[in-house]
């Protein structure tokens, strides 16, 4: 009986899935926070192009217009948590003496706490490297903040606070003051 048991072999299979599984789950649970960051990402990207665009459009502007297109953004961004973990700032930026400056600011969509990469409204703005505006054009460029937070292996991916902007130039008006 003993040399039958040490021949029989039709346990061996159920061992090696045994050992495998966790490898399995690992690699799948990792697959999947690499396909969410990079759907947060592009989710991010079309946010900061959708909503500069969509200013760029205006001929005027009031901070209640470009409240109600920041409504649109949980929208934008879902399945993301938008509301509690993101922000997006509008500013607008024009050269009236050859040096650019914030002529107005608008934040909202979200409460994350963050601040603009440009400027304050009324002090010089610091635009992109090789970003040049010229005396009397208006530069719109919208800034979208989200702190992402990894859902498996926090351990091992840190949480990030996660940076996209979109610059557009006015179509219609000059958008240098909010009516």
């Amino acid at each position: 009986m003993l040399r039958r048991m040490l021949k029989d072999r039709s346990g061996a299979l159920i061992a090696e899935i045994a050992a495998l599984i966790p490898v399995i789950v690992v690699l799948l649970l990792g697959g999947s926070e690499v396909a969410r960051y990079a759907l947060l990402n592009q989710k991010l990207d079309r946010v900061s192009t959708t909503m500069g665009d969509l200013v760029a459009q205006a001929e005027t502007l009031t901070i209640g217009d470009v409240n109600n297109l920041l409504a649109a953004v949980p929208h934008v961004a879902w399945p993301f948590d938008f509301q509690d973990q993101g922000v997006v700032i509008i500013t607008s930026v024009s050269a009236p003496a050859g040096t650019p400056v914030v002529n107005w600011q608008v934040t909202g969509a979200g409460s994350l706490g963050a601040t603009s990469q440009i400027g304050t409204p009324g002090h010089a703005a610091t635009l992109p490297a090789g970003m040049t505006v010229a005396i009397g054009q208006t530069v719109i460029v919208s800034e979208v903040y989200f702190d992402f937070v990894p859902v498996f292996f926090a351990e091992v991916a840190p949480s990030a606070r996660l940076y996209h902007r979109a610059l557009f130039r006015p179509r219609l008006g000059s958008l240098n003051t909010l009516g």
